[in-house]
């Protein structure tokens, strides 16, 4: 029986290219995010390779939703081997003095409500089969506090790196894994709403995509009876440092 990955925020950024990544290893996906026309796109690429792929748009931040498609997988695919929990956004005005309750909903909706909808969805039915393997995308800012992120995004994403640790701790019985990748900064479209604007030589010196990806599928390619529990990821030339170093000399 083939494997079977979900993949959220499939449909740009680290979440296409963990798609087209896990479609290569043999994996069949679930793609979902919140436009359709470009979870069409990444799923026409895996078909034309060969793969097998399924396009499930949904708002993530919808339990009903979540639980519809999981419905649906366990119905029409009998199983699932790996959620790549990675659906995520952040918003322009992140600063308290700016932060409005709009933003806030918005940035914890989407980072960790969304996430919690998918892990408690995908959970039982892993149960039944007697394993799975969660990989959630949180961030650096998951497990380091400063201003760039904003506080809801680091807030948010500081309860996803909790979340996962949560999980081995209940269901690691059950032969279910958990890992939380943290990547620092990654050039994907996220970062069009930082309020400072990046450069394409500055966003080409980030981790890429790609790289996310292959470490994901690294983790997925463990033996059963390792958990990969939580991994950090930057790229080396790592601006937070060199801002750092500036400040000290």
């Amino acid at each position: 029986m083939g494997r079977i990955a979900w993949v959220t925020g499939a449909g740009s950024g680290i979440g296409e290219a963990v798609a087209l990544g896990l479609a290569e290893d043999g994996y069949e996906l679930v793609l979902t995010g919140r436009r359709r026309e470009a979870l069409a796109a990444v799923a026409h690429r895996i078909k034309e390779a060969g793969g097998r792929a399924h396009v499930k748009p949904a708002d993530l931040t919808r339990a009903a939703a979540v639980q519809k498609i999981v419905d649906w997988i366990g119905s029409t695919l009998g199983r699932l081997d790996l959620l790549v929990n990675n659906a995520g956004l952040n918003i322009e005005d992140r600063a308290w003095a700016k932060l409005s309750p709009e933003g806030i909903d918005a940035v914890i909706d989407a980072n960790l409500k969304a996430a919690f909808y998918c892990a408690r969805a995908v959970l039982p039915l892993m149960r039944a089969q007697g394993g799975g393997l969660l990989i959630h995308t949180a961030s650096m800012a998951g497990r380091f506090v400063s201003p760039l992120s904003g506080p809801a995004y680091t807030a948010a994403k500081h309860g996803v790196v909790a979340m996962s640790h949560s999980i081995n701790m209940e269901e690691c019985g059950n032969g279910i894994r958990s890992t939380v990748m943290c990547p620092g900064e990654v050039n994907t479209p996220i970062l069009d709403k930082r309020p400072n604007k990046l450069s394409a030589e500055e966003r080409a010196a980030m981790a890429q995509p790609e790289d996310c990806a292959r470490l994901v599928r690294f983790i997925a390619a463990q033996p059963p009876h390792i958990c990969i529990n939580e991994v950090l990821i930057t790229p080396t030339r790592n601006r937070s440092y060199l801002a750092a170093l500036a400040r000290k000399l």
